[in-house]
């Protein structure tokens, strides 16, 4: 051991010993792929900008907590964008209707293009390789196994408008695949009619209707729906963009003219068989050309339009059937996560007259707008533009490993998909609303809680907080590469719609989404106030991410008779306990991986997220660097937290560790006052009264410390530090004391200077 005073670096001390080796943590339910191509990210339209800095972390210097993908603008959405006519802003939120700009908007769900609930496919790839335990689908309609033409999502609606012209009326149809408009159709039932009638072309449904529209690549039809007769419309039109996956229609008044009253319609989307020109025929089996999972209906068609009351999870009936212990049959029972559960009954009996819009050409004509059907609150299934897309469509072969580093996701293309709660019965605070980041757990998509007091007592704790839950681009992504920017993405485009406190917001998730609140926690620690795991705990192998949960209070819930999660509880409490957390671990007697889910009773983690801050500037940072998890192509390197960073290892042979302390705050370190162990009982939910032992330690008072303009740095297998001085409170002449097993550069921030040690 030896202390240097350097002679180029006045006042600037340090001190070199050898250190040990440091940790890195896993959890339970993490998952990975190797990636198979990645498109470029998509770039910023013109006058696209940020979201507005107020609502997202700031600080005063230095580098902004989490990842730059947070700050980034909305890029470019193809399948967002307008061409004249039509002008209208897209409304977003999935399932609703909306008047703008003299357009009539409807807004579909992504990827509940599932059709009939009928005979299962016993090929189907959902099935096979989806690993969708808890997000089952209620449809079985299969795609045809030719994925370069069908992706298996070419009849999913994103979104229909119509709108009147001076001499003809326009429709638009988009879809979230197109690769080939002549295996694609879909039908819009016009008007009305005493009873319900079946829709042209095998499509094997019926509803009322006056007129069928009718379009499969760039031919269009409009018949008569009482005689079946075509309607010659000599001056109709159908323009495909495949950029936007829009279908662009004109019906002219001389054929049909809907008038200045309101309009019965109702639409859906189905594949074509050019052969028999009429829709593609479902089968027990799909092949290469042909869709499986067919229905008594026969019903040909994958996805509805205008399904504006689409069922959430029934918790209850989903805790009741959880009591036999078999998790496939409690989801299969409330098979309502892909909101497709209402049409898949519908389709299922041929009867699709439930789903259906009156729009009010008046109010068109008027160029009026009405948004009053659009929820402003409560649960919202929402539609973002990613940076990243791997073509169109839904790729299972990406299903993620549980080994590798990498992952994009099942759901490969640009626009995707997240949950988010907005309280109820507050007011918007005056800060804004609090963030919530819910992770989904393994098998489940961004729907997993909705309808869940997990999301609602989250949500309307304290002042209000948001409660956002990512869809990660399928159910197993594990928060590891796109889909960990996905979280930040989704974050991003919140605040591009709504006022949230940067200093309020906390973590939390569910068994993979445990793991990853860990996981991300431990990355990102900057960003959150408090963090909380279910059915998930740390296991230390040769590392850790919780020690950078120094500035992060932690509690867990897991099940004694959880056989995934519920291992070496114990050392992690013995290494929270010696780090000084501030943790509690709350073990439930006899529950096991699903018990607390299903239970649905989260009051006591809600008091206890509460509405705590994020400490940004901490006097005591400790931290790890692993590149491992880390992204270059998503832009997610997480390389630095509070105060510092720019952080580098030497060797890429273990993870880095650097504990930093600045005496100028003042203050030491709160006493752990050792691990208390007490008895509680968690009551209101589904499973009645659940037992359960509490573990935690509480801090005591920070202690003042005498205020020194010094700098205590102590780093393992670290090459590069970079610290903001201003941030912490230090000056260009403060005292650096480096305790660090190897070569080290400190550069201090707005000093112009840096300490090499050799």
């Amino acid at each position: 051991m030896h202390k240097t005073k350097m002679a180029y670096l006045p006042m600037l001390y340090l001190l070199l010993i050898v250190s040990g080796p440091g940790l890195l943590l896993t959890a339970c339910g993490d998952s990975s792929i190797s990636p198979q191509g990645i498109a470029p990210p998509i770039g910023e339209p013109p006058g696209v900008t940020p979201p507005p800095v107020a609502w997202l972390p700031s600080v005063v210097s230095g580098q902004k907590p989490g990842p730059a993908l947070l700050y980034a603008a909305a890029p470019k959405a193809p399948q967002l964008e307008n061409v004249a006519p039509w002008t209208a802003a897209p409304i977003l939120v999935s399932g609703t209707s909306a008047y703008r700009e003299g357009e009539f908007l409807y807004q579909d769900y992504l990827h509940d293009d599932r059709g009939a609930a009928g005979a299962q496919d016993p090929n189907d790839p959902f099935l096979l390789g989806g690993d969708h335990l808890f997000s089952p689908k209620a449809g079985t309609l299969t795609y045809p196994s030719d994925t370069a033409i069908y992706a298996n999502n070419a009849a999913d609606f994103v979104e229909l408008r119509v709108k009147p012209l001076s001499d003809a009326t326009a429709f638009r149809v988009s879809l979230n695949t197109l690769i080939d408009p002549a295996r694609v159709g879909f039908t819009i039932a016009l008007g009305s009619s005493a009873t319900a009638l079946a829709w042209p072309n095998g499509a094997g449904v019926s509803s009322p209707a006056q007129y069928f529209l009718t379009v499969h690549g760039d031919v269009i039809e409009l018949r008569d729906a009482a005689t079946s007769q075509l309607i010659a419309m000599p001056n109709a039109s159908v323009k495909v963009d495949l950029e936007r996956r829009q279908f662009d229609l004109r019906i002219p008044h001389s054929a049909w003219n809907p008038g200045t009253g309101k309009l019965r319609m109702a639409a859906g989307v189905g594949l074509w068989d050019a052969t028999t020109n009429q829709y593609l025929q479902p089968s027990t089996t799909a092949s290469a050309t042909v869709p499986g999972g067919v229905a008594p209906s026969r019903s040909a068609l994958f996805n509805l339009a205008f399904r504006y009351r689409e069922p959430l999870p029934n918790y209850t009936v989903l805790g009741a059937a959880y009591t036999i212990g078999d998790a496939a049959a409690a989801s299969a029972v409330e098979a309502k996560w892909w909101r497709e559960f209402d049409q898949a009954a519908a389709l299922r009996l041929g009867n699709v007259s439930a789903f259906f819009a009156e729009v009010d050409f008046a109010t068109l004509l008027a160029k009026a707008t009405d948004d009053s059907a659009v929820p402003k609150t409560g649960v919202l299934v929402r539609i973002f533009p990613s940076q990243f897309s791997f073509g169109q469509g839904i790729d299972f072969t990406r299903s993620c490993a549980r080994s590798a580093l990498t992952c994009e996701g099942m759901q490969i293309g640009q626009l995707q998909s997240y949950s988010l709660y907005v309280p109820t019965t507050k007011p918007q605070p005056a800060k804004g609303w609090g963030m919530t980041l819910l992770l989904h757990a393994l098998s489940g998509t961004h729907t997993l809680y909705n309808g869940s007091k997990y999301q609602s007592q989250f949500g309307e704790r304290a002042s209000g907080s948001l409660v956002l839950t990512p869809g990660s681009r399928g159910p197993n992504g594990d928060y590891i590469d796109i889909t960990e920017a996905d979280v930040f993405e989704a974050w991003a485009d919140v605040a591009r719609h709504y006022t949230i406190d940067p200093d309020w917001a906390a973590i939390a998730g569910y068994s993979m989404g445990g793991g990853g609140t860990f996981k991300l926690g431990g990355r990102w620690p900057d960003l959150f106030g408090r963090a909380m795991s279910a059915a998930a705990v740390p296991i230390y192998t040769e590392g850790s991410y919780l020690p950078p949960f120094r500035n992060l209070p932690l509690l867990t819930w897991f099940g004694t008779a959880d056989g995934l999660c519920a291992v070496n509880v114990m050392e992690s409490i013995e290494r929270s306990t010696a780090a000084g957390l501030d943790f509690t671990y709350d073990s439930f007697t006899s529950a096991d991986h699903l018990t607390i889910y299903t239970n649905n009773e989260w009051g006591p983690a809600a008091d206890w997220l509460g509405e705590h801050r994020v400490d940004r500037n901490p006097p005591h940072i400790t931290y790890f660097v692993d590149p491992r998890y880390d992204s270059a192509r998503a832009g997610m390197a997480a390389d630095h937290a509070y105060w510092i960073s720019k952080l580098t290892r030497r060797t890429d042979t273990a993870v880095g560790e650097i504990d930093v302390r600045s005496e100028a705050f003042g203050l030491g370190d709160a006493p752990g006052l050792g691990a208390v162990r007490t008895p509680a009982v968690l009551m209101g939910g589904a499973h009645g009264p659940m037992p359960y032992e509490r573990t935690s330690q509480a801090l005591g008072d920070v202690p003042k410390t005498p205020v020194a303009d010094r700098l205590v740095v102590k780093a393992t297998n670290m090459a590069t530090i970079t610290v903001d001085m201003q941030r912490a409170k230090l000056t260009c002449s403060a005292v650096v004391d480096v305790t660090t097993d190897g070569p080290l550069s400190i550069t201090l921030a707005g000093c112009n200077r840096v300490l090499s040690l050799p």
